[in-house]
């Protein structure tokens, strides 16, 4: 994939952002960091629950709660959502300020489905390019590379 000079690249998980801006050319990326965030607000799942799932009978026997039992908040993965939707708008107020014409995203797959939930039209229309990969722990250099080789 090439990445245009200028191009605003984010890499991005549910609980790390890292905005970088191509420095080189298309061909030779030289990524800069120009932000970096991280959600320390968001402990493991079993840090954040306290108790286990509940479970609803039907007085009635059957019926919509008939013996059920309620699946368990998952609140890691809320937070990580809420993250993606706030990296979203923080992408929808950079693009109405005119601060980037090309945009890359580089998000693990379920991240960035959940960043497209909340993608502005102004956002999409500067959408050139996505990856489905989670490289938010790795070095500019691997992460310059990993673009190259994506089409």
């Amino acid at each position: 994939m090439q990445v245009p000079h200028d191009a605003v690249v984010v890499v991005a998980d549910g609980r790390k952002m890292l905005f970088l801006r191509n420095e080189g050319d298309a061909r030779n990326p030289n990524l800069q960091v120009e932000k970096k965030v991280i959600d320390k607000h968001n402990p493991s799942h079993h840090d954040q629950a306290t108790d286990l799932a509940g479970g609803a009978s039907s007085t009635r026997g059957g019926g919509q709660w008939g013996g059920g039992s309620m699946e368990e908040v998952d609140f890691h993965q809320l937070e990580e959502d809420r993250f993606a939707a706030e990296t979203a708008a923080l992408l929808k107020e950079r693009a109405l300020r005119q601060d980037y014409e090309s945009l890359i995203i580089v998000a693990p797959p379920k991240t960035l489905g959940e960043l497209r939930k909340h993608y502005h039209k102004e956002v999409s229309d500067r959408l050139t390019g996505e990856l489905a990969k989670d490289l938010t722990g790795h070095p500019v250099s691997e992460i310059e590379q990993a673009l190259l080789k994506a089409e």
